[in-house]
């Protein structure tokens, strides 16, 4: 590897914790180490440390009208909201839910878990850029629909999606609306009230806080079953001894993130669009999602005739990051669920690759990754049957 040079453009898979929010942190470690369920003076500081961080994260995505509690993770939010609403709503007879075929697997899989559970789980095509539009979900909709799922972007291809409009017509139809939002926040403006949003799931490690903390807000009066059972944390809602430094982290970069958010689209763009304008003079390449609605640093293409993974450990040598998709599937050997359900082949999936920048990359960093990705993948498809059988 060049010594000379580290550049990390995978910051979709996750981000480094921030300086600021290092600081914030590091006071609950050791001076302000108490239980702030305890009853003494020492355990106030800690108590009001979290009850900050709520209304700093209840700030920054206007949940004026709702309870933010804080999990482990965009995980265990997801999977709380769904089989948390899905048990509640089952009471009533509602026994339906709407997600679509793009989701992130913590969705999927808990959904996957429902259906062997009796309810009857609709997923709904994505085009073949990614998008999931208002009208489709209406459709869908019936009067035993107790929740639809839809994530604000997606993690692969950068698709944002129209969630406000989405959020309207669960509104009218009487349905509630969770969103996933672990990529969007930093990239878009966050506004529960305003884009109809019952429940939003958010993970700290995407936007500069550290792994292993998340939230879930829910709008009030939505009836939601624990996925936890304990003491009476967060309300008696999601049990167990709050993890305060991870809290206040957690909530400090949430709300630089939703402060920041128009600077930082306007410099992240600038640098995504000069690399992939880069990128597109490699021969072979196709652009995986839309131009239109897409998260300002998600650069996800695919190259024909060659493993994106081959591609992924040429530039590690150069000490240049990157990833082929999701890092929750990293080890799986097979193509990317999103890219197949857009409609890519089974080749052309295998040959993804996915660049990710924020606010901490620079054009030195594109300039970098230009540098050297078109020489691998020439060398690449030098040595590739596929690529010589088109005439390459």
């Amino acid at each position: 590897m060049d010594k000379k040079r580290f550049v990390y453009a995978d910051n979709a898979a996750t981000t480094r914790v921030s300086d600021k929010v290092f600081a914030i942190m590091q006071p609950y470690f050791s001076n302000e180490f108490a239980n702030p369920n305890s009853i003494y003076s020492f355990a106030h500081t800690a108590r009001n440390a979290i009850e900050d961080a709520r209304r700093k994260t209840t700030d920054a995505i206007n949940a004026k009208n709702g309870n933010v509690y804080f999990t482990s993770g965009g995980t265990e939010s997801d999977n709380w909201a769904i089989t948390g609403v899905a048990a509640a709503e089952s009471r009533k007879g509602k026994k339906h839910i709407i997600s679509t075929k793009v989701e992130h697997y913590s969705v999927l899989n808990a959904l996957e878990s429902l259906k062997k559970q009796g309810f009857e789980i609709t997923l709904l095509e994505a085009d073949a850029e990614g998008m999931i539009t208002p009208d489709q979900v209406e459709k869908a909709i019936r009067e035993d629909t107790a929740l639809v799922s839809v994530m604000y972007a997606n993690n692969e291809i950068g698709t944002i999606y129209p969630i406000a409009d989405i959020g309207a017509i669960c509104r009218k139809r009487n349905v509630l609306f969770h969103t996933d939002a672990v990529q969007a926040m930093g990239c878009v403006k966050i506004d529960v009230e305003n884009q109809n949003i019952d429940l939003l799931t958010l993970s700290g490690h995407k936007f500069h806080a550290p792994k292993g903390i998340g939230c879930l807000y829910v709008r009030k009066g939505i009836a939601l079953n624990n996925l936890i059972h304990g003491g009476g944390q967060e309300k008696g809602k999601r049990p167990g001894t709050e993890n305060v430094p991870y809290i206040t982290g957690f909530a400090e970069a949430v709300s630089i993130a939703a402060n920041t958010v128009n600077e930082r689209v306007e410099y992240v763009t600038n640098l995504r669009d000069k690399l992939l304008e880069g990128i597109l003079t490699i021969p072979g390449v196709k652009i995986n999602g839309t131009m239109k609605q897409r998260l300002c640093g998600n650069i996800n293409v695919s190259l024909e005739a060659i493993e994106g993974e081959s591609i992924l450990l040429a530039l590690d040598m150069k000490g240049i990051f990157a990833s082929s998709g999701s890092a929750c599937t990293s080890g799986s050997l097979d193509p990317s669920h999103v890219l197949l359900a857009i409609g890519l082949p089974h080749a052309l999936a295998h040959g993804s690759l996915r660049f990710t920048l924020n606010e901490e990359n620079t054009m030195e960093d594109v300039e970098y990754i230009l540098e050297h990705l078109p020489p691998i993948v020439q060398n690449l498809r030098n040595m590739s049957p596929l690529w010589r059988e088109k005439g390459g």
